[in-house]
């Protein structure tokens, strides 16, 4: 129903139009006044905000989204996660515990856009441009990933499929992350969420969202230096495996 789309993503949209002053200014000033306390604020502010997305698109959209598993949230800690639907980060969010992540975030979420392009810079999110990723910016990556006191979330694949399918991953960033430090790999596997990839999608779409998530992990990365061709290969694998299990035709990895 249309309708519930529409009025789903005016409230959202109303919302964080309203709360961009409030991020610029209240939740970015109390992180520069007492900067021991960053972390648990930012946490706070970005769950906060999850949960306003999440719950609009329950009880608004009528979108059956079950409570999220709980992802370890320390430094150290690297997520990737399939990529279904514009509600991917907030579903993400939800699930880490007890700090925020830094997500690697297209440029193009940089600018423009309401309290999201401030929220780029105010938890330092690694920025990667469309395509193919320069050797400066994965340069960036890799120090951002290096001295990142948070965990570290990427979506491999980098576009969100037609079928919610796990679509070719696009190494380069992951490689550099991977090579910066030790890991506790998790992997975060969501389905049903598919037919939302796009906010056209989502307006059409929201009422018949049937979520479910699990998580994989922790697998230790490599040591730095070391090959990740393997590594990789086998993440991929799980993921595509704990998809399998939530759609029912496969047991988990």
């Amino acid at each position: 129903m249309k309708l519930r789309g529409y009025l789903t993503t005016a409230v959202i949209g109303t919302g964080l139009i309203v709360l961009d002053p409030v991020q610029r200014t209240v939740i970015a000033g109390l992180a520069s006044l007492f900067p021991a306390k960053r972390v648990a604020i930012l946490t706070r502010w970005e769950r906060f905000l999850a949960r306003f997305i999440l719950g609009s698109a329950r009880v608004l959209g009528g979108a059956r989204i079950p409570p999220a598993p709980t992802v370890p949230g320390h430094a150290g800690v690297l997520v990737l996660m399939n990529h279904q639907s514009v509600l991917d980060i907030p579903l993400v969010v939800a699930a880490l515990r007890p700090h925020h992540p830094r997500i690697v975030t297209r440029a193009r979420y940089a600018r423009g856009k309401p309290l999201i392009s401030h929220m780029v810079r105010l938890y330092q999110y690694p920025v990667v441009e469309s395509g193919a990723t320069g050797r400066e910016g994965l340069k960036k990556i890799r120090e951002a990933a290096r001295e990142s006191p948070v965990p570290l979330v990427i979506y491999p694949e980098g576009h969100r499929t037609p079928d919610g399918q796990i679509g070719h991953w696009q190494e380069g960033g992951l490689r550099m992350i991977l090579g910066a430090r030790k890991w506790s790999v998790y992997l975060f596997v969501v389905d049903g969420f598919w037919r939302s990839a796009k906010l056209s999608d989502f307006i059409a779409n929201v009422s018949t969202i049937d979520g479910s998530a699990l998580v994989l992990g922790p697998f230790e990365s490599p040591e730095r230096g070391a090959e990740m061709e393997a590594f990789i290969t086998d993440m991929r694998a799980r993921m595509q495996s704990g998809l399998a299990t939530l759609r029912g035709s496969a047991p988990a990895a």
